[in-house]
This record gives structure tokens, sequence and C-alpha cells, in this order.
């Protein structure tokens, strides 16, 4: 099948973009810079990896998010918080229906490149705290997406059964590097360690039994998940 990646430049897309090269036509990858704290860093790797497969890759601008939304995870927002990606306080860094906006723009680029389906790399673990990654969603979004389009786009969720350990584990098995991708939502120069996607990322490698090539500020033990 001839496909669109949502591509954004961390270890999840990234993995999915290798994955999706094992099974399909890569016709493009796509991007969108919407503002994010971390959007500068994860764009570098996502160029990056479009460019090592001589893949089309475009970066959409959808600066009215940073400017109409609510979220700490954008620019205008507060401070992006500390500790376990499920806790209650990682709401804060939800980008109200943020996946719906991707889904639709990819979809239209999708069926202007003659491609058939788009690839998104939400997974299990996204589900804790994000709307737009949960199963109703995905299914109410691929149909609107198949009926919506003379090409009937599929939307396809290679990960949507694992969690961010078993990502690592494909993508290792894949051969991707993984010191270049790019998680942490604070967005400095080095991956703090302590944010909920650190975090997160952190644990992941050590589920899998794979050794981490991130560097981190900070490394302190990590936290459970808290109710």
């Amino acid at each position: 099948m001839k496909v669109c990646v949502l591509l954004s430049g961390g270890m999840d897309s990234v993995t999915a973009l290798y994955d999706a090269r094992m099974s399909h036509e890569v016709a493009a990858c796509l991007s969108f810079d919407y503002g994010a704290k971390h959007n500068a860093r994860e764009l570098e790797f996502a160029r990056l990896h479009a460019r090592r497969h001589a893949l089309r890759h475009e970066v959409v601008s959808l600066e009215f998010i940073n400017r109409l939304f609510q979220s700490d995870l954008l620019q205008s927002g507060g401070a992006v918080p500390d500790g376990h990606y499920a806790e209650a306080s990682m709401k804060r860094t939800v980008v109200p229906f943020r996946n719906g906006i991707l889904l639709a723009v990819a979809t239209g680029f999708a069926e202007s490149i003659g491609a058939e389906g788009v690839v998104i790399a939400a997974h299990s673990g996204d589900h804790a705290i994000y709307p737009d990654c949960r199963e109703p969603f995905m299914e109410a979004m691929g149909a609107a997406m198949t009926t919506g389009t003379y090409a009937g786009i599929r939307l396809l969720r290679p990960f949507l059964t694992l969690d961010k350990a078993a990502i690592a584990s494909r993508g290792a098995a894949l051969g991707v590097d993984f010191s270049e991708t790019w998680s942490c939502y604070k967005g400095g120069a080095v991956h703090c360690g302590v944010c909920g996607t650190c975090t997160e990322r952190r644990e992941a490698f050590q589920l899998a039994g794979i050794a981490d090539p991130t560097d981190y500020l900070a490394t302190p033990p990590l936290p459970g998940p808290q109710p």
C-alpha cells in the first residue's frame, strides 16, 4: 500500500516509519509545527530520517494552535510538569483534538499525492491521558477518513496495542538509532530526564532491556504511576 507517515521525530513515529518501509511504499512523511515547546528539536530528527531514506518530507505550519489552544505543551502555555506520564498532571500537556486536526490534514494530503493510507504511531500508553489516541476516537476518525475521500484513505495504527517498551524493542530490531529521536516536552538542548515523556522514554528502555543512548540532565529513580 502507498502510505503517508506522520513523522514527528520522536521514537514512536521514527519506529513507525521504519516499520512502514518494511510492508508499504512510503510516498511521503508529514510533520507539523504547531508551536509545541519541543517542535524544533523533534523536527530536526524528522528531517534527518526522511532525508536518510530519500523520502519526500513536508512540514505543515499550524501556528493557530499555539495562538488559540490551551495546553502547557505549547509555547503559549505554562511550565511542562514533571512526573510519570500516567499522572493526572500530564493532562496539562494535552493539546485539544490534536490528532483529529493532524489526521484531517494528512488525509487530504494523502489523497492529493495518490496514497491509500496514513500511518500514525499512537500506542497503548497514550490512552491514559489522550482522548484522541483511544480506540473509539481512532475507529471514528478512521471511518471518517475512509468515507470522506474518493480514495477511501485508511488509517493505519501499527502500534495501537503496543506499549512504549514494545516499540523500543521493535525499533531496535529495525535498526533505529534512538539517539536520533527526541522525546522531552521541555525542548531544551538536552533531554531533562524528569518530565512525563522523558520518564516514559527511560522506563521504556529499562523494561525492554535495551541500552538507553539518550543524554539526560537528570536520571532520578523512576517513579511508578500515581492514581
